[in-house]
């Protein structure tokens, strides 16, 4: 398979805003805001790609979020959030994050944003603000040819306990 491709994208993380709608013909378009970032990813991640053609298998995606500390904190919060002991939970949801980036890059990075299969995204404070994408292919698995059982029971991820 080949090297994973990162994208370092200067700047405060950004979201997918929702659709807006004109009432007049009922036609939908993306805000301008949304527009204007997603067009700034594609374009780190053409120049990320160079002349190697959009992944054709599916894609493991990690984001790092990295968002500005607010100035308005005590000096005691903006320091616990300089060394990392502060999680950025006040702002952006990771899903709106993560659609954005999707969407940017469909044709670019790969063909359509479906082919993401795993997602790690963790949002944090700094004193760079700035967006970390880390891209890695995964080999396509073959299907057996067998109609045997799959090696892991399904089962449900968590148990509840019943009362006695």
């Amino acid at each position: 398979m080949s090297d994973p491709i990162i994208i370092r994208f200067s700047g405060a993380p950004e979201r997918k805003q929702r659709p807006r709608f004109v009432r007049a013909t009922g036609r939908a378009y993306t805000p301008a805001e949304t527009r204007k970032y997603e067009a700034a990813l594609r374009y780190a991640g053409q120049e990320a790609m160079g002349n190697r053609p959009p992944f054709d298998n599916p894609c493991r995606v990690e984001v790092t979020a990295a968002f500005p500390i607010p100035q308005s904190w005590p000096l005691w919060r903006q320091k616990a959030a300089r060394e990392g002991r502060e999680w950025a939970t006040a702002n952006i949801d990771a899903d709106n994050i993560l659609k954005a980036i999707g969407d940017a890059f469909n044709e670019v990075i790969w063909r359509d944003d479906r082919q993401i299969v795993a997602v790690s995204i963790a949002k944090v404070y700094s004193e760079k603000p700035e967006v970390v994408i880390v891209v890695e292919p995964l080999a396509v698995l073959e299907r057996p040819r067998t109609r045997a059982r799959p090696a892991v029971e399904s089962a449900p991820l968590f148990a509840l306990e019943r009362p006695p």
